[in-house]
């Protein structure tokens, strides 16, 4: 890419930028049509990340992220992709699933996994192992095996601080990528023998250097965001930040990356030369965001707090680790996505037992005007989210401001007719 080329990339707006990401991410627009396993693996090679949590308020939070893209699909493909090999689990964002072609691109951490922190004890192992040993053993001789299949033997009570001998074990030897994870089951991980897990033709002589994988990790980060400033890339796949910044700046005068220019901004942008098509579709008004959905709190739009709000001007805070007496919003918010803008967040909860979906409370932000179109859209995306989770009846307690709360109800009465909407 010349630097000729580089200067022909049209001038954006910010408010042009933002579409950019968004088409970017997978959140301008849903599929028109029905969803495939394809759809989701390709959903997850598009972000290149996709962030593991455990909460489950409502989805947990890997299915919720692809369902505020692609809509309703069966949540089982996810678990089946990693089961056919199509996806693996390591440490990227945090604990994620990935695409298996950059397998590569994280081995170099396995290698050097004291690089990786508290994710790793060189000292733990050294002290047990009779455990590791007990473990490695079993696996070998029985397969894949969850933490629940080794009885805990120290007498301490469970706890997320008080990991049995055994689930230590088991997590250093996935983190130095002696074992990896060949499914899931309810949830539940199953560790394998590394060997067992990856293609026979897998060898580490095909590891790249730490600095190209870097690079390449670089690369992808920026295509995910579609246009971002250098200062954010580091984030994406937790690398170190003024390492990257440095290393953004050099691939953009090698011409790896394009820069970017976006009138309200200071700083340049970067891009990766695949967005130049979709830059350019943008900048001539060819792309409109209509998607209204839903977030998870770790969605790749929002978990960078410091670029959703100089993005976005939405600052978002997950505040499930808030002690309760502290939080504004609540638990487990949902930041919530109207065509291209966030507009606010929902504490809500899938009572699956009950087929209720309960919206404790709805936030919008200041300044966000109650239209019936927005009122018809947001109806029709918790109308959407409520039957994706099989709980199709739903309940607003409360809304800010107050006089949402009427409207919503009606519409979403309307929408679920003949059931009601309390």
């Amino acid at each position: 890419m010349t630097t000729t080329n580089q200067q022909a990339l049209p001038t954006l707006t910010h408010a042009q930028a933002r579409i950019v990401m968004l088409a970017a991410t997978g959140l301008l627009r849903r599929p028109r049509r029905r969803t495939t396993k394809a759809d989701v693996l390709e959903c997850i090679r598009q972000m290149s990340v996709l962030q593991i949590d455990t909460i489950s308020v409502v989805a947990r939070s890997p299915y919720f992220v692809l369902w505020g893209r692609l809509g309703d699909y069966d949540p089982r493909w996810l678990e089946e992709l990693l089961a056919e090999g199509q996806l693996f689990e390591y440490w990227s964002h945090e604990a994620s699933f990935l695409p298996i072609e950059d397998y590569e691109l994280y081995r170099y951490r396995m290698l050097d996994p004291p690089a990786m922190g508290w994710k790793y004890s060189h000292a733990w192992l050294e002290q047990h192992q009779s455990e590791i040993e007990h473990v490695l053993a079993r696996i070998r001789e029985h397969g894949p095996a969850r933490s629940a299949d080794f009885a805990r033997t120290d007498g301490k009570a469970s706890g997320w601080w008080e990991w049995k001998p055994e689930k230590r074990a088991l997590e250093y030897l996935f983190t130095s990528g002696e074992l990896m994870i060949a499914r899931r089951q309810n949830f539940q991980r199953l560790y394998e023998l590394r060997e067992r897990v990856l293609p026979a033709t897998w060898d580490d002589a095909q590891t790249p250097p730490r600095a190209e994988a870097l690079r390449q990790l670089a690369l992808k980060a920026v295509r995910a965001l579609g246009v971002t400033a250098a200062r954010w890339v580091a984030d994406y796949f937790r690398t170190g930040k003024r390492k990257t910044e440095t290393l953004v700046r050099e691939l953009a005068d090698a011409g790896e990356l394009l820069t970017v220019r976006i009138k309200e901004w200071e700083e340049p942008a970067y891009a990766h030369p695949e967005r130049r098509e979709l830059i350019e579709a943008v900048s001539r008004g060819r792309l409109r965001p209509s998607l209204t959905t839903l977030l998870s709190p770790f969605d790749p739009l929002v978990w960078d707090r410091a670029r959703a709000r100089a993005m976005f001007d939405f600052d978002y805070r997950l505040e499930c680790y808030t002690p309760a007496a502290k939080r504004r919003y609540g638990y487990f918010t949902l930041p919530i996505l109207w065509r291209g803008a966030l507009v606010g967040r929902a504490d809500a909860k899938a009572h699956r037992t009950d087929k209720v979906f309960e919206v404790k409370a709805l936030y919008l932000e200041p300044g966000v005007a109650v239209t019936n179109e927005f009122v018809v859209d947001l109806s029709r995306a918790l109308q959407e989210c409520a039957a994706w989770h099989r709980t199709p009846e739903i309940v607003i307690r409360q809304t800010a401001p107050p006089m949402l709360t009427a409207p919503l109800k009606k519409a979403l009465t309307q929408l679920i007719n003949p059931g009601e909407t309390r």
